[in-house]
């Protein structure tokens, strides 16, 4: 995950959250949190108990995070947010938690004319390679539920819009064409298929240390005519993990109403 990406997941998560973004740019973005987003990445448990218990006013903080420092103002200071950040990874929980889908609606000024909203299904998606080595690649996919075309770096694509839960005055969502089913199926076929264009050589490489160890075990029990227990553990223990694996895990997704076809 690069710092665009990144970033792009930031302003998602808290746009998603109803934070306010008071400040931003292309490296840093300053945010007012709301109480229940500050309860979940914050880490002040003790604090909330005490409101909690005294009714005292809450106040939720307003935090800057830096993405890129060569893309930040000059001397701005904040939390500087990369991937295996503590922070960055409370974020993923919460989503995980919370929101794992969501419906949100473009935010349109229609000047009082009527707007068609075309229905979008998107999702965000983890495809691991495993053996003893891990690879992860993140994907982010678009599926237009009128015309069925399929979009890649859909995030990265919404994030120049506007969003929010409730549809906009003189605006109406396009009945989908294509059922809610039916396109999870189509995103299947299309992340099965973009998960095996990945070059194998992680995968032969894999097997070549299998086969390396495997033949240490091998030999190591070459004289016992009858192999114990322990043999058939260690050869089970070996195919465990050098045995290579595609891993594919949806991280999150949702419905996204748009003005225009992407």
């Amino acid at each position: 995950m690069n710092q665009q990406e990144i970033h792009s997941f930031l302003l998602s998560f808290f746009e998603a959250n109803l934070c306010t973004i008071t400040e931003k740019s292309n490296g840093h973005l300053s945010v007012q949190l709301t109480n229940e987003v500050d309860k979940e990445i914050m880490n002040r448990p003790f604090y909330w108990h005490w409101l909690e218990k005294t009714g005292g006013e809450a106040k939720p903080m307003h935090l800057t995070f830096i993405t890129d420092y060569d893309k930040a103002p000059e001397g701005i200071d904040g939390e500087f947010i990369h991937f295996g950040s503590p922070r960055l990874f409370q974020m993923f929980q919460s989503v995980k938690k919370n929101g794992k889908f969501i419906r949100l609606y473009e935010e349109i000024n229609s000047n009082g004319q009527q707007v068609p909203l075309h229905p979008w299904l998107g999702v965000n998606v983890t495809i691991s390679y495993q053996s003893d080595l891990k690879k992860d690649k993140l994907l982010s996919l678009g599926l237009h539920l009128i015309s069925g075309t399929i979009i890649e770096s859909f995030q990265e694509k919404i994030n120049k819009h506007s969003f929010t839960t409730h549809i906009s005055d003189f605006c109406y969502s396009v009945s989908p064409i294509i059922k809610l089913e039916s396109a999870i199926k189509r995103l299947e076929k299309f992340i099965e298929s973009y998960a095996r264009t990945e070059p194998n050589d992680w995968a032969l490489a894999s097997i070549e240390r299998w086969n390396y160890d495997l033949a240490l075990l091998e030999k190591f029990y070459e004289e016992i005519l009858e192999k114990p227990q322990e043999y058939e553990i260690e050869k089970q223990a070996l195919q465990s993990l050098y045995e290579p694996k595609i891993v594919i895990k949806i991280e999150s997704g949702g419905l996204f109403y748009l003005k225009h076809v992407i």
